[in-house]
């Protein structure tokens, strides 16, 4: 293709969260990080032996320091720098989180100094023709919320309200477009079924209550801020996976993966059709299942041992458009990477996804990498990498990664209407 399909508006974005690149968070997940620090250095042989890299994490992920995101990467002061980096990489809109924790760290209590916190950093992000794309939620909590019980309990939806009326009173006149809550079925699942995450809970009943209390929360959100500012746009960062039977002609596959669609991917959107504006969705994972098994191919594999089929994108996104016919914007994809020999093939077949789909009718608005900045990655701690800017925790310095020169070129010759030359173009 020689010609470029994207619209001339389309949003080329990178993503963060809050707790995983701000730094001196205090919520109810960085208190779990302290208690299970050593327990995860301790374990790490056993979680993560079976990874192709382990003999070069093998330090870093023994090391208790690892499962602690403290300073994170002090995005947080140094934001303006970062912002400036986005632009020189082309970038035209950035996603970023609101801390809960830090603009009500008590109950009823709002910290104006924060407010302002976020409302610079919107201006900031404007002042360099990058369209903020705020989200509200994305898995962390103020502790006082946690020991009410969190999104356990259906009466709790009112502090929630609550906060979203404060963030849109405060900062809703400022964006045009506004994602909820990130990955609602990721974070019941890991948090209430697996027990992998906080609160560490393995029950299948109060995993189904969350997981319904965050339906709720949505549809409440979404009333609450069409109410104050209805031009905004709303969605929500949903996980889809490009779930596929193993053996297309075998039924138990067939079923098997309907079902595994529907529960996952499905019921979540299906429910609050009414109640967004566009369909936001991350993707990661193209899975193949036979017998109820998850049996993927060995290679290509990233850095956490995820099997790599960028191309995944595009059945998800012509699925999506004929499930919803909404606008799609894609929140989140990318890859732990951190020798950075598997980005830039990665964004290439995600961009040829995405031009396939538009080219059928698909009526895609924006893409948003994961992410801008190594980040800290939940219970795997600091040594996944999947920035497009490499991040030196002793001293702060970025570096921006060979695929993200390669991405941003890319970028600039799209919106030229051509494909781009050889060699790179943006500055680090």
């Amino acid at each position: 293709m020689t010609k470029n399909i994207f619209p001339d508006n389309f949003f080329w974005g990178a993503s963060t969260a809050s707790h995983q690149v701000e730094g001196k968070t205090e919520n109810q997940w960085s208190v779990w990080e302290l208690e299970n620090a050593n327990y995860f250095a301790k374990h790490a042989k056993s979680r993560l032996k079976d990874l192709d890299n382990w003999k070069e994490i093998e330090h870093q992920a023994s090391n208790p320091s690892n499962y602690v995101s403290g300073r994170g990467v002090d995005h947080y002061s140094l934001y303006q720098q970062d912002f400036d980096i986005a632009k020189k990489l082309n970038l035209t809109a950035f996603r970023f989180g609101i801390e809960w924790s830090r603009i009500e760290p008590e109950e009823g209590v709002w910290d104006k100094v924060e407010i302002d916190h976020y409302r610079r950093y919107i201006a900031e992000l404007k002042k360099r023709n990058l369209e903020p794309f705020l989200n509200i939620w994305h898995w962390t909590m103020p502790t006082w919320f946690t020991n009410k019980g969190g999104f356990e309990k259906f009466s709790n939806l009112k502090y929630w309200n609550r906060f979203v009326e404060k963030v849109i009173g405060e900062l809703g006149a400022d964006v045009k477009y506004v994602i909820t809550i990130n990955e609602p079925n990721v974070y019941s699942a890991f948090s209430y079924m697996l027990g992998e995450w906080p609160p560490e809970t393995k029950n299948p009943f109060i995993c189904s209550k969350v997981y319904y209390n965050l339906l709720r929360a949505h549809k409440s959100a979404y009333r609450i801020i069409k109410r104050k500012k209805p031009s905004i746009q709303i969605g929500v960062a949903a996980q889809l996976a490009n779930l596929q039977a193993k053996r297309p002609r075998n039924l138990i596959d067939v079923v098997t993966t309907q079902i595994m669609r529907y529960l996952w991917n499905w019921w979540f959107l299906n429910r609050i059709r009414k109640y967004q504006d566009f369909v936001g969705f991350n993707y990661y994972f193209t899975d193949y299942y036979r017998n109820f098994k998850k049996v993927n191919p060995k290679a290509p594999l990233s850095d956490l041992g995820w099997y790599m089929e960028p191309e995944g994108l595009h059945p998800l996104l012509t699925r999506v458009w004929a499930h919803y016919k909404k606008p799609i914007i894609v929140t989140e994809n990318g890859l732990a990477d951190s020798k950075d020999v598997n980005r830039q093939w990665w964004i290439e077949e995600t961009i040829v996804a995405m031009e396939r789909a538009i080219s059928e009718g698909v009526d895609l608005r924006g893409y948003f990498h994961w992410s801008l900045l190594d980040n800290f990655e939940w219970k795997y701690g600091w040594w996944p990498e999947f920035g497009l800017v490499s991040v030196n925790r002793n001293n702060m310095t970025r570096k921006v990664r060979p695929s993200a020169l390669w991405y941003a070129d890319k970028i600039a010759a799209l919106r030229r209407g051509k494909r781009p030359t050889q060699g790179n173009t943006a500055q680090k």
